[in-house]
């Protein structure tokens, strides 16, 4: 009938271990605006300001931030433009634009998958405040 003492049972056995190079990607790249930093990047070198434009609601200091893991991490490049004026580029390097064909699956599987146009995060902010507001 139940289980005898000592025995484990399917609630008590350990969790199954998660693959550990999926986690170091995860870790990466699941952290908010990291994937898409590099999908722009994807085509080409990009100046700092055009990157920035590229992603509107991501803030100059998580930019900054992100920018240096992936520097850290060896998928991208920083190069500094001789000026006047001085301009700051960032380019993918080989194995960041490894990453470009699992980002394009990535994308087709969202297209497939997720259910209809989900809202962006700024964009479901701005709603909300609108309805608060009562400015329908």
């Amino acid at each position: 009938m139940g289980q005898q003492r000592g025995q484990p049972g399917p609630e008590s056995e350990p969790c199954a271990g998660v693959d550990i190079a999926l986690t170091r990607v995860f870790e990466l790249l699941g952290k908010r605006w990291t994937g898409l930093i590099v999908a722009v990047l994807q085509p080409r070198a990009v100046h700092y300001a055009d990157l920035r434009r590229s992603i509107p609601r991501i803030s100059e200091r998580m930019l900054s931030d992100r920018l240096a893991e992936l520097a850290e991490a060896g998928l991208l490049v920083r190069e500094v433009d001789s000026g006047p004026p001085l301009r700051v580029s960032y380019r993918l390097t080989e194995a960041g634009r490894a990453l470009g064909p699992a980002l394009e699956a990535l994308g087709k599987w969202a297209e497939t998958y997720l259910p209809g146009a989900l809202p962006c995060p700024g964009e479901a902010a701005a709603e909300t405040a609108e309805e608060s507001s009562g400015a329908l």
